[in-house]
């Protein structure tokens, strides 16, 4: 199961650097990550709803993968890599970011287009808002999510997230109407509870 280091690089960790789930490892990413990271940030489709909405390159998702170990670094919890538990396999990202400026704890996730449809967002995002409510003592946590996302919009649904229209991403570029599903602790706690090992 994960267990929670209390320094890491020098800084408190409120959330703990591994967790193992039924089929995931999610954990901090490592240099090793970049190749498959950046297949996964280079195919359009699975950027389509995200930031810009446009494909990254190679350099680009190495900086994703050192603004994720920064995050860590400066808040104490960030992105996790994860990884199939059974092979190794780096499938994305999940965890939680929370920029200078940002509205709030924000849960995010994103998979390679082979791995959709098979539960693995649900069983890590379970995981991380277990974590966040339990770790780093959140009485809520959001998700940001483009209004046309309808797959993000029902997976937030799913964590029992409270949808709120017209929320507006604070950068120029990435400035499309969505919505902002928002998970308390009372909500949250039952559902996901037994979900995984932390």
């Amino acid at each position: 199961g994960a267990r929670i280091r209390g320094d890491w690089m020098g800084n408190k960790i409120g959330a703990p650097e591994r967790i193992e789930t039924q089929r995931l490892l999610m954990r901090q990413f490592e240099e090793r990550d970049l190749d498959g990271f950046a297949a996964i940030c280079g195919d359009a489709e699975v950027r389509r709803y995200m930031a810009n909405g446009r494909a990254m390159n190679r350099q680009d998702a190495w900086r994703a993968m050192a603004s994720a170990l920064g995050h860590w670094r400066l808040r104490g919890f960030g992105m996790y890599a994860v990884e199939l538990g059974a092979t190794g396999e780096l499938v994305g990202r999940i965890g939680f970011l929370q920029p200078e400026g940002w509205p709030g704890c924000e849960l995010g996730w994103m998979l390679a287009l082979p791995h959709w449809g098979r539960g693995l967002a649900l069983e890590g995002a379970s995981a991380a808002l277990a974590i966040a409510f339990e770790a780093l003592g959140q009485s809520e946590v959001i998700s940001l999510i483009h209004v046309e996302n309808a797959r993000s919009a029902r997976l937030a649904e799913r964590l029992r997230g409270a949808p709120q229209e017209g929320t507006r991403l604070y950068r120029a570029d990435v400035a499309k109407v969505g919505q902002n599903a928002v998970y308390s602790a009372e909500d949250v706690t039952e559902a996901i509870a037994g979900r995984a090992s932390v």
